[in-house]
């Protein structure tokens, strides 16, 4: 499993614990450091089954810079994976990838609960 977490952010910091606290140690990558590439993010886009618009951080700063709420609705889904593989700040996260393929885009603990018992099964 890895996941994808910006070390400033609270709900990263709260996953990470979630995790740990279930002995699990993920492979941490920063989304400054080493944010997806635009290929990555098109396959974690495509396994995960829902609408590329969730993988944005719509309450980060670079998101309103870019006025992106009022751009959304007129930008193609090619258009978004470029705009999220430009600025590892513009992703939802935590975005984890766990083992078997599944993808979890920001922490909520009953989803990610779930997820991790589905994919020891």
């Amino acid at each position: 499993m890895h996941v994808h977490v910006y070390a400033k952010c609270s709900t990263c910091r709260k996953a990470l614990r979630f995790l740990r606290d279930r002995s699990i140690e993920p492979e941490i990558r920063s989304v400054i450091d080493c944010p997806p590439s635009r290929d990555e993010l098109a396959r974690l886009h495509r396994s995960s089954g829902l609408p590329l618009r969730r993988f944005f951080n719509t309450s980060g700063r670079r998101y309103r810079e870019l006025n992106l709420s009022a751009r959304m609705d007129a930008l193609s889904d090619e258009q978004r994976l470029d705009l999220l593989a430009s600025d590892g700040m513009l992703l939802r996260r935590p975005l984890a990838v766990l083992d078997d393929g599944t993808v979890l885009v920001g922490f909520r603990a009953e989803e990610w609960t779930r997820a991790l018992a589905a994919a020891e099964s």
